[in-house]
């Protein structure tokens, strides 16, 4: 395979390197001579230790994890993270909880933690219609909590965080759709966690980036599968892990690695792709309305508005029937929306820029 019958701007499940689904694709049916296909071996065989070990190693080599973080693969989604992390953290914890919240995925995840103890709003961008977030200014009080949360950028609204918030506690993130877009710094944070399925493999593992001393905070008699005690004790493999998801984020983050060469290079290669769409919106006159504010701007997720329901119903109809699909923005919010993740390659963006001017042309 070497080219794409279809550009996917999905928001997640999403597109994927083609080099990688090529090396796959190689190693489908025997795994490194092992005459066994990576989804059908046993997650104790010698190869399958290689794997989830190669794993980590490629995530820690990207983001330079410090060696006091615990790297794991866990399941459940972030979605499960909004649950373990109060769980963990919170609970007996004698302090609240502080939250950032600028968009639906942050919603989410403030709701699950109110379940488990106090809560402290730092900001919130509901009645700005989450167009934005906040400066350190605008932050609450955020000395002597339990931890804060936001979320790094918004899928949904197409909100990106330029540089994490300026806090007094430890901070957690919740970076599943722009993990490994750009450099980090994993030493401000406390904990960073993603779902794959956006920008590091297919959907079914979540990746979570733990420094190590939080472990001693996490009260006893969890259950067994939401105490990070458990999975960083094992290795990620208390249970069956997601074996094959495992294996194809090794890939993607090799490719980051080495074809790509770091994620400097990615970082550019995104900003200019985000560029493209955005330089459109912004020469269209009005006839492209833009959700986030310019500052805040997604480089993952472009979302954006026409003059009627109709005309973005027949934008998406045109697009798909040149072959660029799952543009339509989340049924929460409406517009559009073309998720334009690291495997989205620059011709994609290229196309739909031009297909965008061209539809303003003629409607």
């Amino acid at each position: 395979m070497t080219e794409r019958k279809v550009y996917n701007f999905s928001a997640g499940p999403a597109t994927l390197p083609v080099s990688v689904l090529n090396k796959a694709h190689a190693e489908f049916l025997d795994y490194q001579n092992s005459g066994m296909s990576v989804m059908e071996m046993s997650h104790r065989s010698k190869y399958y230790e290689g794997i989830i070990a190669g794993a980590e190693a490629a995530i820690r080599k990207a983001l330079n994890v410090p060696n006091n973080y615990k790297v794991l693969f866990l399941q459940g989604g972030a979605s499960l993270q909004f649950t373990m992390i109060p769980m963990n953290f919170l609970r007996n914890s004698g302090k609240k909880a502080g939250f950032i919240t600028t968009g639906s995925w942050g919603q989410k995840a403030f709701k699950q933690a109110k379940l488990e103890g106090e809560t402290a709003v730092l900001w919130d961008g509901a009645s700005e219609k989450f167009t934005r977030t906040p400066k350190d200014s605008e932050l609450a009080d955020s000395s002597n909590l339990a931890y804060v949360h936001y979320t790094s950028n918004e899928t949904i609204e197409g909100v990106q965080f330029k540089a994490e918030p300026n806090v007094k506690s430890d901070l957690i993130c919740d970076s599943s759709s722009d993990f490994m877009c750009r450099p980090l710094d994993v030493s401000k944070y406390a904990m960073i966690y993603a779902g794959a399925q956006k920008n590091a493999g297919p959907a079914g593992t979540t990746i979570v980036i733990l420094r190590e001393d939080l472990l001693t905070r996490i009260p006893e008699k969890l259950h067994v599968m939401l105490d990070y005690k458990t999975h960083v004790e094992n290795g990620s493999m208390y249970n069956t892990p997601p074996c094959y998801t495992i294996y194809m984020v090794k890939l993607v983050a090799e490719w980051l690695n080495g074809e790509i060469g770091g994620l400097d290079k990615m970082e550019k290669l995104n900003n200019d792709k985000a560029g493209l769409l955005y330089n459109v919106i912004d020469e269209s006159s009005g006839f492209y309305k833009g959700h986030a504010a310019q500052e805040n701007r997604s480089t993952m997720n472009v979302t954006w508005r026409l003059p009627s329901e109709d005309l973005e119903k027949k934008f998406i109809d045109e697009a798909k029937a040149l072959n660029m699909i799952d543009l339509k923005g989340h049924r929460s919010v409406g517009g559009l929306r073309a998720s334009i993740y690291n495997a989205m390659p620059r011709e994609g963006v290229e196309k739909l820029a031009l297909f965008m001017n061209e539809f303003r042309k003629k409607n």
